[in-house]
């Protein structure tokens, strides 16, 4: 059996899901809940997970009261390989906000960042080839 890829699942992915009812965000979450794909964690985006699920403004529309989101973030956060960042590459990316995403990939050894921003990290000043930046519906083309 092939190692599932490790990836990093940008928040708008994991929000995307909670909100919109295309499939393709709830197909990657799903992806890594199975072990089909390797999602990992570092501090900075754990925190930016939280800050966003705190938002309940963004929520309003949300199928999923509070509990439920909590549930799932937990249940996300159990199958996320933790990974220390002890180097930061800066400055890289033009939206400084993306950088602990390329960071923790580095990092991590991910193959993949699902996002939706992928635009955001064409801009950089360093190059990682080994790391494609790819959309939900383009990494659910990837073999899983």
């Amino acid at each position: 059996m092939v190692d599932a890829p490790r990836v990093v699942i940008d928040t708008n992915v994991f929000v995307g899901a909670l909100l919109n009812r295309d499939g393709q965000n709830r197909r990657v979450i799903r992806a890594c809940l199975e072990d089909r794909a390797q999602p990992l964690m570092g501090q900075a985006l754990f925190h930016e997970y939280e800050d966003l699920l705190g938002r309940q403004a963004l929520f309003r529309k949300c199928v999923l009261p509070s509990a439920e989101r909590q549930q799932l973030f937990e249940a996300f956060l159990s199958v996320c390989d933790w990974v220390q960042i002890y180097y930061g590459w800066r400055p890289n990316l033009r939206d400084e906000g993306d950088n602990h995403l390329m960071e923790l990939a580095v990092a991590g050894g991910a193959s993949v960042i699902v996002t939706h921003n992928v635009a955001d990290f064409k801009q950089g000043e360093l190059q990682f080839p080994e790391i494609r930046v790819l959309k939900p519906a383009e990494f659910l083309e990837v073999k899983l």
